[in-house]
């Protein structure tokens, strides 16, 4: 954890797991790694970008969090799903979606994932490793997900992408998080994943 804490500082990217599937990510701070995660997952700049937080309190820090939202997000978190929040002013405009200034944040259930947040203590960018497709075929890596079997498959096509890779034995699955918007008076489910018929109860 201190080893990966250390390089996150020094603006590395790396592929790590979560309790939805592998992502890439860096420290929310670390202004050229975010560019080269977006460069990896070829995302334009309007694009939203969303990052790991330890804590409910924590995610208060970096988004203004109505009642309605609390009373939510404390019933859900930790767990498989991401909220989008209107950002503070400590959220990096390169990770902002620049119209309506809003921001995805999750708190994931994963030991990793929080160990890593409490030792680093800051965010981390957390954008699944599933790459597009290259129209161009100017020697980008396409990431399938049903063209990947395992994470050693997966280690193999994003190595020479990323800094480090974290191995914890775990494979690959390809569920992602559910996404509830939460800019509003009312929450709303945008995306059905993992754990969205429980959110549903309380949405």
């Amino acid at each position: 954890i201190e080893e990966i804490k250390s390089a996150l500082s020094s603006g590395a990217v790396m592929l790590y797991p979560t309790d939805t599937v592998y992502a890439i990510g860096c420290d929310l701070n670390a202004k050229s790694a975010i560019e080269r995660v977006r460069q990896i997952k070829q995302l334009a700049n309007d694009k939203p970008l969303t990052f790991l937080c330890p804590s409910l309190s924590n995610v208060a820090t970096y988004a203004f969090v109505s009642d309605t939202a609390y009373r939510i997000m404390k019933r859900l978190i930790p767990g498989p799903y991401t909220f989008l929040l209107p950002a503070t002013k400590l959220v990096p405009r390169l990770v902002q979606s620049p119209k309506r200034k809003t921001t995805g944040i999750r708190v994931p259930n994963h030991t990793v994932c929080l160990e890593l947040l409490a030792a680093l203590g800051n965010p981390i960018i957390s954008t699944s490793a599933h790459l597009p497709p290259d129209e161009a075929d100017n020697g980008m890596i396409r990431i399938d997900p049903e063209t990947i079997q395992s994470r050693v498959e997966l280690f193999d096509r994003l190595d020479k992408l990323v800094d480090i890779i974290v191995d914890t034995g775990e494979e690959p699955t390809f569920e992602v998080s559910t996404i509830l918007d939460m800019t509003g008076d009312e929450a709303a489910i945008i995306r059905r994943g993992l754990g969205w018929e429980t959110a549903a109860a309380w949405v």
